[in-house]
């Protein structure tokens, strides 16, 4: 790829929202699951009790299970998300992109 044509994407407007918008988006997917990860893991760290209670008296398994398998859960769907809208908006941008490059 030439430099005259990296420009030419870089300077393109359409391609500068898909940064920013993908750029904006995944940031704020990260700083959920971070989230949720960190303050799972803490929990465990400084208050073990918490997540160890048993679900009912005559139980074995503890709180701690489905919150951690929620936690999991959780990465899914934020990766559902992601691809969701990285298959819908984010690739009509591209092609929106690529299509402007054809043009010229």
């Amino acid at each position: 790829m030439n430099k005259e044509l990296v420009d030419k994407i870089k300077a393109n407007p359409d391609y500068q929202e898909l940064i920013a918008k993908r750029s904006g988006f995944s940031i704020k997917l990260s700083i959920a699951m971070l989230v949720v990860y960190f303050t799972f893991i803490l929990t465990i760290a400084f208050n073990p009790s918490a997540l160890g209670t048993p679900i009912s008296s005559d139980s074995v398994t503890t709180i701690g299970i489905p919150i951690g398998i929620a936690v999991i859960i959780f990465a899914f769907v934020l990766t559902g998300i992601y691809t969701s809208r990285a298959n819908g908006e984010f690739d009509d941008l591209a092609n929106k992109v690529k299509n402007s490059l054809k043009e010229d």
